[in-house]
């Protein structure tokens, strides 16, 4: 691995082969988990292997990073395809109380979580579709509301007639629901026995990829607004 250079343009010695064994290892945790606690955003492996050497395991560094953070008020969590640090969700009402935060902004509504759940599973898809897939419209002021808070962005045109606007997630989806990739949403079944979506409605009869192989634990989307609501607070803290 060629060495790469500090904010000073001095070389970063990666390898640390001066060091034993065990030192080198506990200096690799180290700089994986001080440049993912210096970032606001989650940090990905291609950026983690600048700064540990071509023998490094990040998965085990950040195992033992785990382990050793399994006590404390915060954790460190794979999303969004990489890690961040995160404070626990078990400690929100305490750090309301301490910093006098209210709760000012509005979680999800079941039907935009339901929403930009559907997004995830069958993007690019058009609002059009999106309204057959419920059996009810989807107003534009719900598309408007998810994308104002980046929660789905514009995909390509469809090549139906007209040629509509598509409709993918964004990473902040991922990261604000806790997901590391679109693999992680809820089981459709799961859905479908709660009386959230049909799979009589699905786009084209058939069940997504990311769904049909899937290996998931079976959560209702009421849950996601929750889990969105809990984030963000996760987030802003």
């Amino acid at each position: 691995m060629r060495p790469d250079r500090g904010s000073d343009g001095r070389l970063v010695d990666n390898e640390l082969e001066h060091l034993p064994a065990e030192l080198r290892w506990r200096e690799w945790m180290g700089r994986v988990e001080a440049v993912i606690f210096a970032s606001s955003e989650p940090v990905g492996r291609e950026v983690l292997a600048r700064v540990v050497g071509k023998d490094c395991n990040l998965d085990l560094v950040i195992d033992d990073i785990r382990a050793e953070l399994a006590g404390r008020p915060y954790e460190l969590v794979a999303v969004a395809g990489g890690w961040q640090h995160r404070t626990k969700t078990a400690f929100a009402d305490v750090i309301r109380a301490a910093s006098g935060q209210t709760r000012d902004f509005r979680p999800l509504s079941q039907l935009e979580a339901l929403v930009v759940t559907a997004i995830g599973y069958f993007q690019p898809i058009t609002r059009a579709e999106l309204s057959t897939l419920f059996g009810k419209e989807v107003s534009r002021d719900l598309i408007a509301s998810l994308r104002a808070q980046d929660f789905i962005a514009s995909g390509p045109r469809s090549p139906q007639l007209g040629a509509p606007y598509t409709y993918v997630t964004t990473k902040h989806f991922l990261s604000a629901f806790g997901l590391e990739t679109l693999r992680d949403l809820p089981d459709f079944e799961a859905l479908e026995d709660a009386g959230l979506l049909s799979r009589d409605r699905l786009p084209g009869g058939e069940m997504p990829v990311a769904m049909a192989d899937a290996d998931v634990d079976e959560n209702t989307a009421s849950n996601l607004s929750q889990a969105a609501d809990d984030v963000d607070l996760q987030e802003r803290t």
